[in-house]
């Protein structure tokens, strides 16, 4: 429409597109089909595919789906037990921490799921607290290790000793006494 309501009028019309030919085109079909046709497939050659089963996980618990020939390698890197990709990694991170030592490294990683699942889960509060405990502990530590210069040495910023509001409240009275 146009800006007051009026009507355009043009001079364009609409056509229809002209139709394509389809001489032009012609229907493919594929020669694996013709080769399959001509072969029975030997069910025989073909590879078993193995089937998929819940495992879970001895740390976290948490249930993957996997081959057996999956869980018989996991089970075979981590002691003869089954743990997850997550788990898995953590395990690794462990082992580069202790110095490549596996058996110690699962048993810190398993200590840390146990106790996670039974107590963190259950109180998440308490586990908030601990952590703010903890934090607070490596702040302290970092505080007392450096040295505390006595005042001797003067730094830059501000320092307040008392709240500005009386301050503020003298200027105001002085403005409103001469104003």
């Amino acid at each position: 429409m146009a800006p007051h309501g009026d009507t355009i009028v043009s001079s364009y019309t609409f056509t229809k597109p002209p139709r394509l030919s389809s001489d032009g085109l012609k229907r493919t079909v594929s020669d694996m089909s013709f080769e399959f046709a001509k072969e029975a497939i030997d069910i025989k050659s073909l590879n078993t595919i193995s089937e998929v089963v819940d495992a879970k996980c001895e740390c976290c618990g948490m249930v993957e789906e996997c081959t057996p020939e999956y869980m018989e390698k996991v089970n075979s890197r981590f002691l003869g037990k089954w743990i997850c990709g997550l788990c898995s990694e953590a395990v690794k991170v462990e082992m580069e921490k202790n110095g490549g030592n596996k058996e110690e490294a699962m048993s810190s990683h398993m200590t840390t799921c146990v106790r996670f699942n039974k107590l963190d889960r259950a109180y998440p509060v308490l586990c908030q607290a601990e952590a703010m405990r903890n934090m607070l502990k490596k702040t302290r530590l970092r505080a007392t290790s450096f040295p505390r210069d006595n005042g001797l040495t003067k730094k830059g910023g501000i320092t307040r000793s008392s709240s500005c509001i009386p301050a503020i409240t003298k200027d105001i009275n002085i403005v409103s006494t001469t104003g």
